[in-house]
Order: structure tokens, then C-alpha cells, then sequence
């Protein structure tokens, strides 16, 4: 791969959220604040919202790592969850032992005992969910239950909820209007600019090990902002395949037309318009290497 050519000691745009590369682009700094102006707080619900590869995860595992000493969380990835299986979920996530035979509400008082103690210890407990989109509407009345667990002074449970545009969708329901009314804080993570790509190519490339010159000048980061419509995940993406062009070319920077040749390969980007470019075309590309593949996109032609 290209990372001897580009002097990386890693990839740097894997695909996995990996909190060494976070960057606290403008909307991620600005949801963290609002995450953890909230948890000061210690009451209601949170949401966070964002399109599918905004970076939902990578800042759900980045709170995660940084929250204080004194809030326990309790973290659901994958919430397909009938009513019921939330609830051990959530219990299992407190160490609560679980026990076969018990009804709900004895249940629902182990949770409390547990939640309880952690209180008396000074502790706070919130629940990260993420891809909560994905909650049946059952479930999320069922959480909404589990926040009515309370002292005289404060709530036992406060809940975060990581989702996609769909989430505001199934929230915006008549039948869930009591848990829309608990969302206390709220924030929509935006698509990057170009100038935020730019910073964020520079930083990825810093943390595996680059130390050279800028590898994507301001221009390709405005076709990398095109292409991708600012979406993380496809910036990682583009980035990547246009890393293997100019690897392939011997050429120590990105083009603009490495970039188009990238979009042109990847289902969600937008295509440009590049001479007969084809599905074929980046395989081929990939398999030519050195100076064929520099010949090839020399007969072709397209943007600089």
C-alpha cells in the first residue's frame, strides 16, 4: 500500500471510529460542549443527531473515554431491542445480577437498587445509546419509564441518545410525545466545509506519522467537500482511493483529478463528469501502477 511511499506509519483513513484520530472539527467541538453541558446538569435526555458517517460514533466512544470519574455510563451500541431485553441490557451494563423467573417491576427495582447505591457513592449514572434511530417505539417508552427513577433531589438515570434524522422522525410521533418533552438538550451534527476537510486531512495525516508538505491543497479539499457532500466517512474514503492513485503515479499530491477518479468509483459520492470514466476504470487503475496509470489518466484527461 501507499504508506512507505507517503512516509505513514498507518493508514490514516480507516473506516473504524478510532478516538486517536478525532479532531474537534467546529460541529463535534460544539456538540461535545453541549454533551457536557448537560451532564452538568444531570437531567432529561440528550440527543444528538446527525446523517449516516457524520462521525456519531467516533464522538459517542470520544465522550465515553473522557467523561469524569464521577459518572458511570452505561453504553448500548446495538438497541434493536425488544422492551424487555433494554431492560437487561441496561441492568447487565449496571451489574446488576440477573436472575431468571422475576417479573417487570421486580426487575425495575433491582435497576433502582443498583442505581441507588451508585448514588450514595456519589455517583452519576448515564446511558449512551447509539444508533438510537433503531429503538422500537416500545423500547423508548420503556426508557422513558426507567427515568422516572428518582430521589427527592435528582434523577437516578439520565439518558444520551445518538441518532440518525430518523430518530427526530419517530420522536415526532403523537404516541411519544412524553419523552419528546424530556429532551432537555439537543444538537444536529452539520456536514464539513472544505476548509474543515483541509484541517481534518492534515490532522488524520499528522497522527500516522506524516511529516511532509500538504498532501491535498485547498483546491482538492473543495472537490473532496464536493464529492463527498462533507460527510466524514466518504471524505475518509475518497481520500484514501485518491492516496492509492497518486501512490500509483509516483506523485507525492493529490489532484483534483485523483479525486474525481475516486468519486467516480464510490456509490455514495457525487460523480463528476470525467471522459468515458466507468466502474471498470478503478480496479484497472489500481492493478496498472507507476507509469502506466500515469498514462492512462494522461489519455483520459480530466479536472486538475
Amino acid at each position: 500500500m501507499y504508506q512507505k511511499h507517503f512516509g505513514l506509519k498507518e493508514l490514516p483513513f480507516s473506516l473504524t471510529p478510532n478516538t486517536q484520530y478525532y479532531f474537534a472539527l467546529p460541529p463535534h467541538k460544539q456538540a461535545m460542549e453541549v454533551l457536557t453541558t448537560a451532564l452538568n446538569v444531570g437531567e432529561g435526555f440528550i440527543k444528538i443527531t446527525g446523517e449516516v458517517g457524520t462521525g456519531k460514533t467516533l464522538l459517542c466512544r470520544k465522550l465515553l473515554k473522557e467523561l469524569p470519574a464521577h459518572i458511570q455510563a452505561a453504553y448500548i451500541p446495538n438497541p434493536m431491542l425488544s422492551p424487555d431485553a433494554l431492560r437487561r441490557a441496561v441492568a447487565a451494563e449496571l451489574g446488576v445480577d440477573l436472575t431468571s423467573g422475576i417479573d417487570q417491576q421486580q426487575f425495575t427495582q433491582l435497576i433502582e437498587q443498583q442505581l441507588l447505591a451508585l448514588s450514595s457513592r456519589g455517583k452519576s449514572v448515564v446511558l449512551i445509546i447509539d444508533e438510537a434511530q433503531a429503538l422500537p417505539e416500545e423500547s423508548l417508552e420503556a426508557l422513558r419509564l426507567m427515568t422516572n427513577l428518582e430521589t427527592e433531589t435528582k434523577k437516578l438515570l439520565q439518558v444520551i441518545l445518538f441518532g440518525q434524522p430518523e430518530l427526530d422522525e419517530k420522536l415526532a410521533k403523537h404516541t411519544l410525545r412524553q419523552l419528546r418533552q424530556r429532551i432537555s438538550f439537543s444538537y444536529q451534527l452539520k456536514p464539513m466545509i472544505a476548509h474543515h476537510i483541509e484541517q481534518y486531512l492534515r490532522h488524520r495525516l499528522a497522527v500516522a506519522g506524516y511529516k511532509g508538505t500538504p498532501i491535498f491543497s485547498a483546491p482538492v479539499c473543495v472537490a473532496l467537500a464536493k464529492a463527498s457532500t462533507g460527510t466524514a466517512r466518504l471524505v475518509n474514503i475518497l481520500a484514501h482511493k485518491s492516496l492509492m492513485l497518486a501512490y500509483g503515479e509516483g506523485k507525492s499530491r493529490v489532484t483534483k483529478t485523483h479525486v474525481a477518479y475516486a468519486a467516480a468509483d464510490t456509490e455514495s459520492a457525487i460523480h463528476p463528469t470525467v471522459l468515458g470514466t466507468s466502474r471498470w476504470l478503478w480496479p484497472l487503475l489500481c492493478l496498472l501502477g507507476g507509469g502506466l496509470i500515469a498514462a492512462v489518466l494522461l489519455l483520459l484527461g480530466g479536472p486538475r
